[in-house]
């Protein structure tokens, strides 16, 4: 009877001994490079009542690494977030180092020696290699339990990171030789011919030919999945990866890139320190490999997950210098690899623009999409021009485009906000029934494009609202407060008002770790919530607080105004609100900063001024108009009026008629020899001059003709010493005195029956798209000035615009109207 051999692990150890058995080998079980995964099996059977024991080898097939740290003791915790994040976009610039191996692998672990004879300093990483293990099981489309009877949602919200945006590189076949597709039929390997490959590795190390190197990487890349990981763990592909680096500058560069093709396949960690010794000599052959490979080999770069912005600088300032060299799919897989890496020269992205008009016509939908994001990924909007051609050509063919391209397209046009009514129209007709075939990601992109554009598409938001319930369990924080925002923002309330707000409010309260990591989605969603008059005070009351305002300090985001806004709005629509509110001292420092801006921003536009002044003139002086934030948390300016209860204007602006009382103490005196100089106007006979003086005012007399004609002769004229006589001195002379009593006298004149009036220049930003709709914050101002005692007077911009080329007894007349009539 053979002998046979059993290995018991317990759960927390590691076994560094390599199993090993006499037992004759068990059909369809094979041992991986002579590692065996051991099991007690006790079998009882009618012939013999003994127990058997048997040992079991391991089956690769069969093997799982699966990524549950809360069944290991002192697991590091992995958030939502986090997840997400790698669903959404794959892990981005720094969150490998960010996150740690630790922090995605589990403290059960299984490991081998490290010790490689006559080889030093080892570069292959194996934290590294268990943290990928690890990270593609989270790469995995898995959601949430939201399980439907046809599987439905999962398809819907399933979305490949690495795969679905280069969907465009299988259109053409010239993009086989610029990017990395994966090979269909690459030719398998089997488990002896790999432990062949590494036996060489181990027999001639240092001997090791390039070309010999980078063809055992090639043929090792088809191991099966199962089999790689173990692959990466092995010492001799440590011993491999060592040769590769003392070798690498020896490379042709079709041996780089085929161990670069290789390295994607396995799967080699981004973090991977044999990686840093290959991007070195990319940057090194960058301005001698040909635009082709240049762009092959960044895309390879972005296939392995690896950041290589010095890369991607040597080689965009190559293609500076060839830009007008570039042919169609280069062109599109240039602006893909810019939007990847997320940073582009400006002077480079405008030439790129040029080129993009250039083919446009020729460019697929698809291919017209990927231009769109990598413009987008990379924060350079493409011109008006563009946009409007990029329209043009979609609307003719919207019904067409793929989920995927509407959505980036949608993108540059939300970061553009160039106006395109045609296809706005086009896509109200298009977008509705796509609904629920689009991903979570994509329906929040859709609405939050609608909110940028201002566009209120009634068709296009009642089918998000009626999608979002079933699918609120996929919401990332990020998606919770697009969607609040959205609505939010255009004052929409959809039929299924309370269910949509109900779920999204919950979803905030169970995805709190989120949003404590991005304070910035959960004031959004509050805001957004303020607007549709919805104040969850719990929220509010953990948004107040002292501890959320210290997290926020850390933001890259200022979210003190965020934070001004809703405290104001709970002050003024919650009285019976009892929680959490701001300081004082910082509620002043946010009303001065919103202040200084308004000075330079608000109290400057034309309109705003032209306004004003009318309403000085027409009221009586400057202490009759207050211009001023009533509601600083709203951040914006409004004219105020008051009235008394027989509509006659109160000088309320004390400051304002200080000022002009002090401007009159120190006029000029109104005596009888002014008044006749200014009725009789210039002597047309001058007496001679008898006398020094009258010296000065024959000086005066003999002016150029020229100098006199160049002022304006239908506005004033002028003193026979030069002065001009200007209509607004002519007001101020004939005036009633009516007003120019002592302002502190009017001012006690005030009592409880006065009107008090919120003057408001509006603009076309106020309003939904082609609409007279307000958007959220200004409906939200306007409640709030009616919940404190205002009435508001609006000089809509349909109707003030427009006046402002008219004459000034026009527009008078318009603001006595506008004024007077408020308050009957």
């Amino acid at each position: 009877m053979p002998t046979r051999i059993i290995c018991r692990r317990f759960a927390g150890q590691s076994c560094s001994t390599v199993a090993f058995s006499t037992a004759t080998k068990v059909p369809g079980k094979r041992a991986f490079f002579g590692k065996a995964e051991e099991d007690l099996n006790f079998q009882n059977t009618e012939k013999s009542p003994k127990r058997v024991v048997t040992l079991k080898l391991w089956k690769p097939s069969e093997y799982r690494v699966s990524f549950r740290p809360s069944a290991y003791c002192g697991a590091k915790y992995v958030s939502d977030e986090d997840a997400s994040r790698i669903l959404d976009g794959g892990l981005l610039e720094g969150d490998c180092t960010r996150m740690g191996a630790k922090q995605v692998q589990s403290r059960y672990s299984i490991t081998c020696s490290r010790r490689l004879s006559s080889t030093k300093n080892m570069l292959l990483d194996l934290e590294s290699s268990k943290f990928l293990s690890t990270q593609a099981n989270l790469m995995q489309p898995t959601k949430p339990g939201l399980v439907e009877d046809d599987g439905e949602a999962a398809d819907v919200e399933s979305y490949d990171t690495k795969e679905d945006p280069r969907v465009f590189q299988k259109q053409r076949p010239e993009y086989e030789v610029l990017s990395y597709n994966r090979p269909k039929l690459l030719q398998p390997l089997s488990a002896e011919e790999g432990h062949l490959i590494l036996q060489n590795v181990s027999v001639f190390k240092s001997s090791l030919k390039p070309r010999t190197i980078a063809e055992y990487f090639f043929r090792l890349s088809g191991l099966l999945v199962e089999q790689r990981e173990s692959l990466r763990a092995n010492p001799r592909f440590a011993m491999l990866c060592h040769c590769a680096v003392e070798s690498i500058q020896l490379f042709d560069t079709s041996e780089l890139l085929m161990g670069l093709k290789a390295f994607v396949h396995l799967a080699i960690p981004p973090t991977d320190s044999m990686l840093k010794a290959y991007e070195s000599e990319c940057c090194r052959r960058a301005w001698d490999i040909g635009l082709d490979r240049l762009l092959l080999v960044a895309d390879l770069w972005r296939c392995l997950g690896r950041s290589v912005p010095r890369y991607l600088e040597i080689a965009l300032s190559y293609v500076s210098l060839h830009w007008q060299e570039l042919s169609l799919p280069q062109l599109v897989q240039l602006v893909y690899i810019i939007g990847e890496g997320r940073q582009a020269p400006e002077d480079l992205m405008k030439k790129l623009d040029t080129l993009v008009v250039k083919h446009l016509s020729s460019l697929s939908l698809e291919e017209v999409g990927t231009i769109c994001l990598g413009f987008f990924k990379a924060s350079h909007g493409l011109s008006k021009h563009t946009m409007q051609r990029i329209g043009d050509k979609v609307c003719a063919q919207m019904a067409e485009m793929s989920n995927y391209a509407l959505v980036n397209v949608l993108k540059m046009y939300r970061y553009t906000h160039v106006d395109h009514p045609e296809f706005l129209k086009q896509l109200g007709v298009v977008v509705p029934a796509r609904i629920p075939s689009i991903g979570t990601q994509g329906v929040m992109h859709i609405t939050l494009a609608c909110s940028a554009l201002h566009y209120r598409n009634e068709r296009i938001m009642n089918a998000v609202a009626s999608s979002v319930p079933s699918r609120a369990a996929y919401c990332r924080s990020k998606d919770i407060a697009k969607f609040l925002w959205s609505f939010g923002c255009l004052n929409y309330e959809p039929p299924n008002v309370e269910e949509f707000y109900t779920c999204l409010e919950e979803q905030m309260r169970s995805k709190m770790h989120e949003f404590q990591k991005f304070p910035e989605h959960f004031l959004t969603s509050l805001l957004a919530l303020a607007f549709a008059k919805r104040f969850p005070k719990d929220l509010i009351d953990y948004a107040l607080s002292p501890k959320f305002i210290r997290r926020i300090s850390n933001s890259k985001f200022d979210l003190k105004k965020d934070l001004f806004t809703l405290d104001g709005t709970v002050e003024i629509e919650c009285p019976d609100y009892t929680g959490n509110r701001l300081a004082a001292e910082l509620k002043q420092e946010v009303t001065e900063m919103l202040w200084n801006f308004a000075k330079k921003d608000i109290f400057t536009k034309p309109e705003v001024t032209e306004a004003l002044c009318l309403l000085e003139d027409m009221l009586g002086g400057p202490q009759y108009v207050k211009q001023h934030m009533l509601l600083p948390h709203t951040r914006s300016a409004d004219l105020e009026i008051r009235l008394d209860p027989d509509r006659k204007p109160l000088p309320f602006h004390s400051e304002a008629a200080a000022i002009k009382l002090e401007l009159k103490e120190s006029g000029v005196s109104l005596t009888d020899d002014l008044m006749n100089r200014l009725v009789k106007g210039r002597s047309r006979n001058p007496s001679p001059v008898n006398d020094s003086g009258n010296k000065d005012e024959m000086r005066i007399l003999k002016r150029p003709v020229q100098q006199e004609r160049s002022t304006s002769v239908q506005d004033h004229f002028e003193f026979s010493d030069g002065v001009p006589l200007t209509g607004t001195i002519l007001n101020a002379l004939t005036k009633s005195k009516t007003f120019c009593g002592s302002p502190d006298s009017q001012l006690k004149g005030q009592h409880l029956g006065d009107t008090k009036l919120a003057v408001q220049v509006s603009s076309r930003n106020h309003y939904s798209y082609g609409s007279k709709h307000l958007l959220g914050l200004h409906h939200l101002k306007r409640r709030q000035l009616r919940l404190i005692g205002y009435t508001v007077v609006e000089l809509p911009f349909w109707e003030w615009f427009p006046l402002l080329r008219h004459s000034r007894s026009e527009k008078l007349s318009y603001l006595h109207h506008k004024i007077f009539n408020s308050v009957l």
